[in-house]
């Protein structure tokens, strides 16, 4: 009963957050406003684009997570570290990376040239899908890596004894439970899409709710039609969310002895090709942000490392404010709540905040702490879906087992829950981490001169066309976001390196 209340005060807690900016935004705007022509193509482009960016994901995720499962080789754990890095990668620093690669004078049409093959124009509706796989691939892969890996040996050791097909005895029950909200997690994301949309999108076929919620704040300051799409949006969220909710179903793997798995079935080579591919397209635009970035470490402001300091400080407290909420937040109301925080834009959170807090304080006080705030409303939907199938599964395994010896509490959970979720509980960490480090939005609106994040300085940087600069606190903030990631995942990992 006390975990019960405690997980609805949390739900209610994350909801009001969510709810009494939007609040604030429709009040100040007042009312809702009717949706232009315009408008109704930019919720058309969002559904399409989003649906088949989280398809692809998902679906080039599945034989990439199975091939990573049944495989063990040198670097195999720091290849799976590596290839988290484009989803933790701020928005800017990764587009500036595929621009590298599959732009106008990328690498790809420098091959193509020669051979006679037509160039690859980036830009468009292909451009802003192909960008949403490259971020999204990596956290459908690490996801259903994890049900992989949470099946248990002794499973497979029983359905080699019966001469039994893998895929249809345990594969595929897996997959029916943990591919529905892995796709819904990344639809939602892609229904958000900003910058994404901003640099590679923009046009009249190609413009998102997210964007156009920016173009009438920031170009028209209509609140009401931006409060308009922003009940657009969080009602497509929502909807999806429930969905992903619904579809999750399947049966659990149960109980094991936590013995390392032994695989032998399936193609080395074919999933040494998925593995090569994968690693390809996902790790070629970082190595571009390095080679750009190294020299303009050089030409650095010092304006960078105070504000560096600042984005490590909201990065760890980020962390720790969202474990700490996703613990008893952990059901499926709870998931439910957390996912208006990514079903709302992040520009309309902030502004209702805003709206909320200036007749109370000078909001340029309270940015960090904003920013906190926001970053950690985003986070938990990420979190909650990579605890929540743990958090399920040992209680149901232990849950009895533990209550019988007379474990209540803190002792339960240290003895019983936690030992099994260090895997879940260090990814879902790194990734908060990282995320909060790369973040540029609220920021943007609370900040004062000189007092930004370091991705606030590096976009500063951008607009004053100091490009070296600029690559070399991209490089900067890509060793930071990826080193928080590493820290907590690598500190987190059960049997890694097997």
């Amino acid at each position: 009963m006390a975990r019960s209340a405690l997980s609805i005060i949390a739900a209610l807690v994350v909801a009001g957050a969510v709810i009494v900016p939007v609040a604030a935004v429709l009040w100040r705007g007042g009312g809702v406003a009717a949706l232009s022509a315009a408008d109704w193509a930019a919720l058309r482009f969002t559904v399409w684009q989003a649906f088949w960016s989280a398809a692809i994901s998902v679906v080039l995720a599945v034989p990439v997570a199975r091939a990573l499962a049944r495989r063990a080789f040198v670097g195999r754990s720091a290849l799976i570290s590596i290839m988290g890095a484009p989803f933790i990668l701020p928005v800017i620093v990764a587009i500036l990376g595929l621009l590298a690669v599959f732009g106008g004078n990328g690498l790809v049409n420098l091959i193509l040239g020669p051979l006679g093959v037509p160039r690859l124009d980036i830009y468009g509706a292909h451009g802003v899908i192909l960008a949403h796989v490259f971020f999204n691939l990596p956290l459908a892969v690490r996801l259903i890596l994890q049900g992989w890996l949470g099946i248990p040996s002794e499973r497979f050791q029983v359905a080699a004894s019966l001469g039994a097909r893998l895929f249809w005895l345990l594969e595929w029950p897996m997959l029916k439970r943990i591919v529905p909200g892995a796709f819904a997690v990344i639809f939602v994301i892609c229904l958000g899409s900003f910058a994404v949309a901003l640099t590679l999108g923009g046009g009249p076929r190609a413009t998102t709710v997210e964007l156009a919620i920016y173009q009438a704040f920031k170009f028209d300051f209509d609140l009401s039609k931006a409060a308009s799409l922003a009940v657009v949006q969080m009602v497509l969220g929502g909807v999806a969310g429930l969905i992903a909710l619904g579809l999750a179903r399947g049966d659990m793997m149960g109980a094991g002895l936590d013995r390392v798995v032994q695989r032998w079935d399936g193609s080395r080579l074919f999933d040494a090709l998925w593995i090569g591919a994968a690693a390809a397209f996902l790790l070629l635009p970082l190595a571009a942000i390095l080679v750009a970035g190294l020299p303009g470490l050089l030409d650095l402001p010092s304006s960078i490392w105070p504000a560096t300091v600042r984005s490590v400080c909201v990065a760890l407290a980020a962390v720790v404010l969202t474990i700490a909420i996703a613990l008893p937040l952990a059901t499926k109301a709870g998931e439910a709540a957390s996912l208006l925080g990514i079903s709302v834009s992040g520009l309309v959170l902030g502004t209702g905040l805003f709206l909320v807090l200036q007749p109370i304080v000078r909001p340029s006080d309270v940015a960090l702490p904003v920013t906190l705030l926001v970053n950690v409303l985003m986070s938990l939907p990420f979190v909650l879906r990579i605890l929540r199938p743990g958090i399920e599964g040992a209680r149901a395994d232990f849950g009895r087992l533990g209550q019988s010896l007379g474990l209540r509490g803190w002792a339960l959970w240290r003895i019983v829950y936690l030992p099994r979720l260090r895997r879940p509980l260090g990814f879902a960490a790194g990734l908060t981490g990282a995320l909060a480090m790369g973040d540029l939005g609220v920021i943007t609106l609370f900040s004062r001169p000189g007092e930004g994040t370091l991705p606030l300085v590096m976009y500063q940087l951008m607009g004053a066309y100091q490009m070296e600069a600029a690559y070399g606190a991209a490089l900067l903030l890509v060793a930071l976001s990826l080193g928080l990631f590493w820290l907590f995942d690598k500190g987190g990992r059960v049997h890694a390196d097997v």
